[in-house]
């Protein structure tokens, strides 16, 4: 059985609110190692870059 495994089936004995608890602490803990990237640092910057020097455009939803 692999760690993955494992974990899942511990996380299936837990009650609701705990499971929450732990899918609040992921998502945190996922949300801040996709922020520190290289990557995402770069795309900001370009992002910064684009709407600077006008490089945008306006998104109409719905309506």
């Amino acid at each position: 059985m692999s760690k993955v495994e494992k974990i899942e089936e511990e996380i299936g004995k837990l009650a609701p609110d705990e499971m929450r608890k732990i899918r609040d602490w992921l998502d945190e803990m996922l949300e801040d190692q996709f922020e520190l990237t290289v990557e995402f640092k770069a795309s900001t910057e370009r992002g910064k870059r684009d709407i600077a020097e006008g490089r945008t455009r306006v998104c109409r939803h719905g309506g």
